[in-house]
């Protein structure tokens, strides 16, 4: 826990490498609280409200959060600021009314960042956390991912104020053999939202997440899909993985059976396919046609839509040693059985330290191009795939089969006509 709470010192970021001595963490931790431990009562598993908000306190004045995300008399984070220095804008009233309960309504399953910010942005639909993976319970995650359990999944929905829609993103859902008849079982009227995208481009995208969060420790695309069958048995797996089935890459892209899954389940009029080339080359027209299938008002776009992670780049880290202790299965893991016997706001100012600290470890460079040898292999394979792809959802894919074909563009800034 010493480790932890010296990490959240402001200047951390500032070190070029993790040479910095765990005895050299230790002799600071009291720069800014005492000992943790001190504060936990033997006889009771919570920490009563005023030490936790003498222990906290300090903490988040000293990482320059106090103002963001002040702790209340009430026992809870009211009135959170935002991190930029705007003021956030007033939502507007939904003119379709509330929903019965405070539960998501649609779920992307599978897709790109840039859809859910976009989303969470529209007036009439409240986007919950993302990538929080609540169905799916043949995904078999590591101790250092959490996973809520139905009252705190819910809870994530808690300040949803009156927009006509509700909605969460877990892009493991479309892999996932049973997410989808849990999500049934969950909401029989759910609409589902599924992005796909060119499999060779997909995989490689995927391999540079998978690098930059931890979960992959090879360190190149050719090895990790050489690894693949080794991987099947168990073997080849990093000490920081949190989800070794997606390390089986090409599995991941088996895009037919997947939505297939969802069409027969939710029914095609449910669920909506997007097309990652489309989403990119024409944001606002693809933008509209999603606000339509949920039924909400698609003619409040903004005229300018931001570029969220662009196709030409990627995030890479600037401190391997604070990515490497964050997604440490023994350091995430404590984390978490610690943060589930605090008060709810002190577990969520925990979970928004520890995003901050990630957003401010990542940096955006040129995303790696897939050799051209692997692009080809891959469209090769794949071919088989897209066939069949391509006559579920009655359009011509035949194109993701083409490889050297040059990088798509950034999605456009300015809101396509």
């Amino acid at each position: 826990m010493q480790i932890i709470l010296k990490l959240l010192k402001p200047n951390f970021l500032e070190m070029s490498t993790g040479r910095q001595s765990a005895a050299a963490i230790f002799d600071t931790r009291k720069e800014l609280i005492p000992d943790f431990a001190n504060f936990i009562p033997n006889s009771s598993p919570f920490l009563s409200f005023a030490k936790t908000e003498s222990l906290f306190s300090p903490m988040l004045r000293n990482m320059h959060l106090d103002k963001a995300f002040p702790i209340a008399a009430d026992k809870s984070l009211v009135n959170p600021e935002p991190l930029s220095s705007k003021a956030a804008a007033p939502r507007k009233s939904s003119s379709l009314g509330p929903a019965v309960r405070k539960s998501p309504f649609f779920f992307i399953v599978g897709g790109t960042t840039a859809l859910g910010e976009y989303l969470s942005q529209h007036p009439d639909i409240f986007m919950a956390k993302k990538e929080m993976h609540h169905f799916g319970s043949d995904l078999h995650f590591g101790p250092q991912f959490y996973r809520r359990d139905r009252t705190a999944y819910l809870s994530e929905f808690d300040a949803w104020d009156g927009q006509a829609r509700a909605g969460e993103a877990s892009v493991w859902y479309l892999f996932s053999k049973q997410a989808a008849s849990e999500i049934k079982a969950f909401n029989p009227d759910s609409r589902i939202i599924i992005m796909l995208r060119k499999p060779a481009e997909m995989l490689g995208s995927l391999y540079n997440v998978f690098r930059c969060d931890g979960n992959e420790h090879l360190p190149t695309f050719r090895e990790a899909l050489a690894a693949e069958t080794d991987r099947r048995a168990g073997h080849k797996i990093g000490r920081r993985t949190y989800l070794r089935q997606g390390l089986v890459y090409r599995e991941v892209a088996r895009f037919t059976e997947q939505v297939r899954r969802y069409y027969e389940l939710f029914g095609r009029e449910r669920v909506h396919v997007v097309l990652y080339d489309e989403f990119a080359a024409k944001t606002t027209r693809v933008f509209k046609d999603v606000l339509d299938f949920l039924d909400v008002d698609s003619t409040q776009i903004p005229a300018v839509l931001p570029v969220i992670n662009g196709n030409v780049s990627a995030n890479t880290v600037k401190c391997s040693f604070l990515r490497n202790l964050l997604s440490d299965p023994l350091v995430r893991g404590s984390a978490i059985a610690l943060s589930s016997r605090l008060p709810h706001s002190i577990s969520k100012a925990m979970q928004i330290v520890e995003a901050r600290l990630t957003q401010m470890n990542h940096r955006h460079s040129k995303r790696p191009q897939v050799d051209a040898d692997i692009e080809e292999r891959l469209c090769r394979e794949f071919t088989p795939e897209v066939e069949r792809l391509s006559d579920l959802l009655g359009r011509d894919l035949m194109h993701w089969n083409r490889f050297g074909s040059p990088v798509q563009q950034p999605l456009s800034e300015v809101a396509d006509q």
